[in-house]
C-alpha cells in the first residue's frame, strides 16, 4: 500500500525563511520554517493524504497492522534548514538512553520538563545529506594538535593563555574533555569573553574558515561558551550530495543549509552551548566522546545507476538516494516500511499493486511493509529512508 504523506514546517527560530518553500517552488510564510518531518513521531506526525484526515501514527494503528507494519516506525525522516546554528549537542547511547530515562522516571521528573534530560529511552544516531549546494556543520572533535596550532595563532592573551594551558593538561582525550567541562560550568567566561575577542582581528591562513566560523556563530550566540566549544570542533562544509554520520556521543551542530536528515525516532538530546536551553555539564560530560578524531564523513555506496545507499550499519535505518531521468526506471528493493521524499523533478513513484503517487519536491509517501519495491519514474532526485540491515 502506498499512501502520499504531507507535514506543516516547524518554526525553531534558526530555521531559514526561504530554503523549504524554495524547494517545494512556493511563497515563504514570511517566518522561519526549520524542519519537516515524515514519520509517525508524536511530536510532529505526518499527515495521510488519502482523504481520512489521520496522521501517520494513528493512520498505521488503524490501517497499519493488516500491510505488516510496525506500531512505531524506528526512524524519522525530515527536511532540515538552517539559517543561523543550531545548538552544541550529544546523543545519548541506547544503553545510556534506557538508564537515563529509567533514573529520570524513577526521581518524578515529568516528561516535558524543561530540565530533563532523557524525553525517551532510544538512541538517536542520524545522517544529514547535504541538498544545498554548501551545507555547514560542526562534528566531532579536532586533532588536538591542530587545535593548539589554532588557539595559538589568538594570540596571547591571558584569557587565550588560559584556554591553551587547559588544553595541554593530560593525553588529548582528557585535555579536550576537562576542557569542554571547564568552559560550560560558569567559571571559565573570562576565558569565553578574551577568545571571542581575539575572533574578532586575529588572521591566519591556515585556520581562516574555521575562525570565520567561529565569528559567525559568535555573532549569533555573544558571549556563548559554545563558542569556544565550538573551536575545538572539526568544521565540516559538505557539498550537495556529501554526508556524515553522527553516531552516540559524538558532539555536533548544524550551522547552515538545507539537507535531509534521517535518525533514529528519538527526542533525546543534551547540549553543549549555543543555547538558552538547560545544559546538565555533568549528564553531557558522562557521554560525550572526547577522542579526537577525522570528520564523521559517510560515503554512499552506489547500487545501480542512478541508486545509491547510505548505510551507516544500525538497525534503525538506511537511506537510499534515488537519481531518475525520463529514459530510464529505477528499482529499490523494500525490507520494511518506507517513506520516499522527493527533492527534485517530478517523479512517479509505483508500488507492487500498481498503484502510482507523483512526488514533486517536499512532498514524500509512505509505503507500508507488503510492498516489496518501488518503481521509481520521471526525471529528478529522491531519497527513501528504511529500517537499517
Amino acid at each position: 500500500m502506498l499512501a502520499p504523506l504531507s507535514n506543516t514546517p516547524r518554526d525553531y527560530a534558526w530555521g531559514s525563511t526561504t530554503l523549504i518553500a524554495g524547494l517545494q517552488g512556493r511563497v515563504p510564510s514570511g517566518g522561519p520554517e526549520a524542519e519537516v518531518w515524515f514519520g509517525d513521531h508524536p511530536g510532529s506526525p505526518a499527515r495521510v493524504d488519502d482523504g481520512r484526515g489521520l496522521t501517520l501514527d494513528a493512520w498505521l494503528a488503524r490501517h497499519g497492522t493488516d500491510a505488516g507494519a510496525p506500531a512505531r516506525l524506528p526512524y524519522l525522516l525530515k527536511l532540515l534548514a538552517a539559517a543561523s546554528p543550531l545548538s552544541i549537542q550529544v546523543h545519548p547511547s541506547k544503553a545510556e538512553a534506557e538508564a537515563g530515562a529509567a533514573r529520570e522516571d524513577a526521581a518524578g521528573i515529568p516528561a516535558d520538563a524543561p530540565h530533563r534530560n532523557y524525553k525517551d529511552d532510544n538512541h538517536k544516531p542520524e545522517v544529514i545529506v547535504a541538498l544545498s549546494e554548501r551545507f555547514e556543520a560542526l562534528a566531532g572533535l579536532r586533532d588536538l594538535a591542530l587545535t593548539r596550532r589554532l588557539v595559538d595563532s589568538l594570540g596571547d592573551a591571558p584569557g587565550v593563555g588560559a584556554l591553551a594551558a587547559a588544553l595541554a593538561a593530560g593525553d588529548a582525550a582528557s585535555a579536550l574533555r576537562d576542557t569542554i567541562a571547564w568552559l560550560l560550568s560558569g567559571d571559565a567566561q573570562d576565558t569565553v569573553d578574551a577568545v571571542i575577542a581575539a575572533l574578532g582581528h586575529v588572521e591566519s591562513a591556515e585556520f581562516a574558515a574555521e575562525i570565520a566560523t567561529a565569528r559567525g556563530i559568535a555573532a549569533a550566540y555573544p558571549g556563548d561558551p559554545g563558542v569556544v566549544v565550538a573551536l575545538l570542533m572539526n568544521h565540516v562544509s559538505l557539498a550537495r550530495g556529501e554526508a556524515i554520520f553522527v553516531p552516540a556521543g559524538v558532539l555536533h551542530a548544524y550551522l547552515s543549509g538545507l539537507g535531509v536528515e534521517v535518525m533514529s525516532a528519538s527526542d533525546n538530546v543534551l547540549r553543549g552551548g549555543l543555547t538558552p536551553k538547560h545544559i546538565d555539564v555533568a549528564e553531557l560530560m558522562s557521554i560525550v566522546d572526547a577522542r579526537p578524531d577525522a570528520p564523521p564523513r559517510l560515503a554512499p555506496r552506489e547500487v545501480a545507476e542512478g541508486v545509491a545507499l547510505f548505510a551507516p550499519g544500525i538497525p534503525d535505518f538506511e537511506l537510499w538516494r534515488v537519481s531518475s531521468d525520463v529514459r530510464a526506471e529505477r528499482r529499490i528493493p523494500l525490507h520494511g516500511p518506507a517513506i520516499a521524499l522527493a527533492v527534485a523533478g517530478e517523479l512517479t513513484v509505483t508500488g507492487a499493486g500498481g498503484v502510482d503517487v507523483t512526488l514533486r519536491p517536499g512532498q514524500a509517501a509512505f509505503a507500508t511493509p507488503d510492498e516489496r519495491e518501488l518503481a521509481v519514474r520521471g526525471a529528478g532526485e529522491l531519497f527513501v529512508a528504511l529500517p537499517g540491515r
